[in-house]
């Protein structure tokens, strides 16, 4: 008798992890299908999406569960997942995290906001919501995200045995860092014990949500002639603040003496400067503020400031947008420079 809960119509039990790069989405994928296949006796699949490869990009994990005597021909992207496991909360703004979900699907945010804050933001409307504050557990054991999403998602997932998994954060951790067992084993029990969950029924008119696929704007019959971008100065639309692993840096500025070392290791645009004469009526350039949408958390600039001007901050929601500075371009009107 198959101890899968849900199967689509190929028979498999599936999961998609959404997340960025540097939380560990990848590697708790593989521990996940690792626990099912050789502490159950399933078939399963697991292997990530991760694009440009670097930290702070978006990453997408898939892990597909099947009877054993059911075999795995199927190795597309997960589109229709009957679990989403969202690692970095603020990803909404870059990716639909949510986009295929099915009416009786779970969604696992690490987040330590309200239910319906959460399901606001994430455009969730209907399905099992579950939040755990993976970051808080991370932090004080000194481990990582990714074990603590896995104790939350063995508590969704409750055909799967947490014990196995155990087994498997042993071995994956004994060998070269025997240290991190014991931690990470804790943050597991803290993300199995702490997940809370909350479930919102369908309204009768509403359609089940279908996957979307992201496709180029510019193609073969949209691209400009000549292969040109036509607006100047384009990047400063962007918005980089979904890539922040839930830690950016905090200004006091009466402790700043100017001297740009933060500016200097910077590698987006984030902080914002002014001309002004200093105490003897010389002209110099003051740091005014930090404009967190180019902003991705690095914390080099904490690390380079010689004065503690500069500290790191655990993210709250509504900090960045109540203490942004914001940059001024004045002369960009109508993609004219």
């Amino acid at each position: 008798m198959s101890i899968l809960p849900k199967k689509n119509e190929l028979g498999f039990y599936e999961i998609r992890l959404e997340s960025i790069g540097g939380l560990g989405a990848n590697l708790a994928g593989k521990m996940l299908a690792e626990a099912g296949v050789l502490g159950l006796g399933l078939n399963g699949s697991n292997f990530s999406s991760y694009g440009s490869e670097k930290k702070g990009s978006p990453v997408k994990g898939f892990v597909r569960f099947c009877d054993p005597d059911t075999e795995i021909r199927a190795h597309s992207p997960i589109e229709q997942p009957h679990v989403i496991g969202v690692f970095h909360e603020a990803l909404y703004k870059m990716v639909d995290v949510v986009s295929g979900l099915a009416s009786d699907g779970i969604v696992l945010v690490n987040s330590v906001r309200e239910f319906d804050a959460v399901k606001g933001d994430l455009q969730l409307k209907y399905g099992t919501l579950a939040i755990v504050d993976a970051l808080g557990i991370a932090v004080e054991e000194k481990t990582k995200v990714n074990t603590a999403m896995l104790g939350a998602l063995f508590r969704i997932c409750d055909f799967l045995d947490a014990d196995a998994m155990r087994d498997i954060i042993r071995k994956t951790f004994e060998n070269k860092y025997p240290h991190l067992v014991e931690p990470n084993i804790r943050t597991f029990n803290r993300g199995y014990a702490q997940v809370q969950f909350k479930t919102y029924d369908v309204p009768g008119e509403v359609v089940e949500k279908q996957y979307t696929r992201l496709e180029a704007k510019l193609g073969y019959d949209t691209q400009t002639t000549g292969g040109i971008i036509t607006a100047n100065a384009n990047s400063i639309f962007k918005d980089l603040s979904g890539s922040r692993q839930g830690f950016l840096p905090q200004f006091d500025q009466d402790k700043c003496i100017n001297c740009a070392a933060c500016d200097t290791v910077c590698p987006d645009f984030c902080f914002v400067w002014e001309k002004g004469e200093d105490k003897r009526g010389r002209e110099q350039m003051f740091l005014k503020g930090i404009d967190y949408q180019y902003c991705k958390g690095c914390l080099k600039c904490v690390e380079a400031c010689p004065t503690s001007a500069l500290a790191d901050l655990r993210e709250e929601i509504g900090f960045a947008e109540k203490n942004q500075v914001k940059h001024k371009f004045p002369l960009v009107s109508g993609g004219v420079l």
